[in-house]
């Protein structure tokens, strides 16, 4: 296996500007690592994070002729670079649309993973909250809830107006709503 050249900042430099590849790729592989966590502060998608990388070496290789030693350190302009690529992906339209758009994808790999697990709701405690309730919040909420029955229908069984039912119904959702906060 052949061993790899060491440059000093000077002499890396002047081998870029040359456009050598091995420089290039010491450059990548010696400052790969503190880029990508640069990229990962602003766009936290590790897929995309590592296109943006890569676009920002790109950006580098075709810009080093814009580097000026006098002004900073290479790292430096590397670091503002990639930053500056991060921050042009993250105001893209596409990537905008990514973020509200979820991938289908994601949810069916979740199904998946979980798709052994049954889901009782008297597992998680509700139906004890329920019952915690005043008995005429309690009506309400199991035969809406829990039997299936409408508003106007309940109002029938218990024989009440379906205003009062409906104001049951919302007084019985806020109690339980304090009881889980």
């Amino acid at each position: 296996m052949a061993e790899q050249q060491t440059y000093t900042e000077q002499n890396l430099t002047q081998a870029l500007k040359k456009y050598d590849n091995d420089a290039f790729e010491y450059l990548y592989n010696n400052y790969k690592g503190a880029l990508f966590t640069v990229v990962m502060q602003i766009i936290p998608d590790k897929i995309i994070a590592e296109d943006v990388l890569q676009d920002a070496f790109i950006t580098a290789w075709k810009n080093i002729d814009k580097y000026d030693s006098s002004k900073g350190r290479l790292f430096t302009w590397l670091f503002n670079v990639t930053r500056n690529c991060a921050i042009n992906t993250t105001r893209s339209k596409n990537y905008k649309s990514e973020q509200k758009n979820d991938s289908i994808d994601n949810y069916v790999s979740y199904v998946d993973e979980k798709e052994n697990t049954i889901f009782n709701i008297n597992q998680i405690g509700l139906r004890n909250q329920i019952h915690q309730l005043r008995d005429d919040y309690k009506n309400v909420v199991e035969l809406s809830y829990f039997d299936g029955y409408t508003h106007e229908e309940i109002a029938k069984i218990l024989v009440l107006p379906v205003g009062t039912v409906k104001t049951r119904l919302r007084n019985a959702l806020i109690e339980l709503r304090k009881q889980f906060v």
